[in-house]
């Protein structure tokens, strides 16, 4: 008996236990879920918030822009001509695509995606080049392809202008074919390597 007894306490002290606990975790549990969702409602509320300034930011871009449409449209950009002096490029034969310059090509300088430089126009004359006619500047891409040979030791390959700015800043030294097309742009430099001098 004293042992049906002591069952009873333990069961009635468990279930006392159990029911404590039902009633703290409860409150618990409603307060997790209430501050769920605060957390939700402030996340909500912020993304408005934000979205909202988004909507006023593209309107105003969307507003300047039919303003700037309404006042006509933009003048084009300007491409760089490839000459900063008067000279008149050759132009192509009929029938051929480039029309040739030779030329001592020296005084190379870097300007932002350009290269300029002074030419010397040549006469090829029994292996040798005399200076003929006027020098004059071309500005050029720095990706305007070089054939080379003396320049590069002896190996023939293309090298791109501005690899050649250090090799091509002195005076008059080294001698070139300008290719021109039939726009009087240049197409590509050649290395008049058969000439002396």
């Amino acid at each position: 008996m004293a042992d049906e007894t002591e069952l009873d306490g333990y069961l009635a002290g468990l279930a006392d236990l159990a029911d404590s606990g039902r009633r703290h975790a409860e409150p618990l549990s409603a307060e997790r879920i209430r501050a769920r969702g605060e957390r939700r409602l402030r996340r909500r509320r912020a993304a408005l918030a934000s979205g909202g300034a988004l909507l006023a930011v593209a309107l105003a871009a969307g507003g300047v822009s039919l303003t700037r449409a309404a006042q006509g449209p933009e003048p084009p950009a300007a491409v760089p001509t490839p000459t900063a002096s008067p000279f008149v490029p050759p132009t192509p034969a009929p029938g051929e695509e480039y029309a040739s310059e030779l030329g001592h090509v020296y005084g190379a300088e870097l300007r932002g995606d350009m290269v300029r430089v002074t030419v010397e126009p040549l006469r090829a004359a029994g292996g040798a080049a005399e200076p003929v006619g006027e020098t004059h500047t071309l500005t050029l891409p720095r990706g305007t392809l070089v054939e080379t040979r003396r320049l590069t030791e002896g190996n023939p390959s293309d090298v791109q202008l501005d690899a050649l700015v250090g090799q091509l800043a002195d005076g008059p030294r080294w001698a070139f074919v300008i290719d021109y097309d039939s726009e009087g742009r240049v197409a590509s430099l050649r290395e008049a390597y058969w000439l002396s001098g």
